[in-house]
């Protein structure tokens, strides 16, 4: 394989986009196990007036993932962000406006590797949203088991992110005169293991809880498309029914997430590393689409608004796959 190497007259900016991806994508991969390290380290060497008082208090905090989080506008304000968002770099576009006095759930789609575009758009203050939709706040909703990790759970709280479980959404969604937004990345850990540059597969037949829970509080449901999610990295063939595969679900159904094979450029080469690679990604959040409250949904309501939502998501995709250099025979698959 040639390696191809990074020049070295590189601008100053283009090497802290670099940096800023960089730590992003340690943060995802290491931090949380580094973060575990250092509390089995503090108990070993009994260090009992460290962790005696943080274990305490986590006893008592456990359910704040539940309750709406713990965000922190100066950590989302982190100038490492905008060059974070400026590497890709990644842009939020607004379709439709949004009523400030009503509650939504955004479907994210595509899953990608690292959901880098929900993590750029939705949990840092670099993205325009503020600009684009006044008076909302949005809260990313990740696996539970994200929260369960000793001292990284308050880094993730800090961005905005909460958990994805029933109860989690129902308390963002239950904000009396509305104004916040739930983002769900609908695929799931499923998902990723069909993130493969030109693909456009979507795990979506079978999610219909955020429907019903959509019904349950009168929610907005808005279909949000991330043009690019899925060419930032590569994965290793993983077609279904292939030993990889295999091996991959079943650690999924141990885990609750999944473990992609993915590689994708270096730091001073861009042959291969784990750095993503610089791919334009363009969030299109779609048009809302109106739900009337109904506390105990029946499941042919539950599935006319899931068959009204795949309708729409699939014209999102269509009115604007055409901009980003998409194909017109590509279409969305549904599974």
């Amino acid at each position: 394989m040639k390696v191809e190497f990074a020049p070295f007259n590189i601008p100053l900016a283009r090497r802290l986009q670099t940096a800023a991806v960089l730590q992003w994508v340690l943060t995802f991969l290491l931090l949380a196990e580094v973060c575990f390290g250092v509390i089995v380290l503090l108990i070993i060497h009994n260090y009992w007036f460290l962790y005696v008082p943080y274990l305490t208090w986590l006893y008592f905090d456990w359910r704040t993932p539940e309750q709406g989080g713990r965000r922190s506008d100066w950590v989302r304000s982190w100038t490492v962000w905008r060059y974070f968002k400026d590497y890709f770099p990644i842009h939020l576009i607004k379709t439709w406006d949004l009523d400030p006095s009503r509650n939504y759930i955004f479907g994210f789609h595509p899953h990608g590797v690292l959901v880098a575009g929900a993590f750029g758009n939705f949990c840092t203050n670099y993205s325009g949203f503020k600009e684009l939709f006044p008076g909302f706040t949005t809260y990313l909703h990740v696996l539970p088991f994200w929260f369960r990790c000793p001292l990284f759970r308050e880094y993730l709280m800090s961005s905005g992110s909460v958990s994805v479980s029933k109860k989690s959404v129902s308390h963002v969604l239950s904000k009396e005169g509305g104004g916040n937004i739930s983002v769900i990345v609908l695929g799931g850990a499923e998902e990723s293991l069909e993130a493969h540059p030109g693909k456009f597969t979507l795990f979506i037949r079978q999610r219909k809880g955020f429907v019903k829970i959509a019904l349950t509080h009168g929610a907005y449901l808005v279909p949000v498309f991330s043009f690019g999610e899925n060419e930032l990295f590569k994965q290793v063939s993983n077609p279904e029914g292939s030993w990889l595969r295999t091996v991959q679900e079943k650690l999924q159904k141990i885990m609750g997430f999944a473990l992609p094979l993915f590689h994708a450029r270096g730091i001073f080469q861009y042959s291969f590393g784990l750095m993503p690679y610089r791919k334009p990604i363009h969030t299109v959040v779609g048009r809302p689409i109106p739900v009337r409250q109904t506390p105990h949904p029946s499941p042919e309501q539950i599935e006319e608004l899931h068959k009204t939502y795949m309708e729409e998501l699939r014209k999102l995709f269509e009115e604007h796959k055409g901009k980003y250099g998409i194909p017109e025979h590509e279409t969305l698959v549904f599974r």
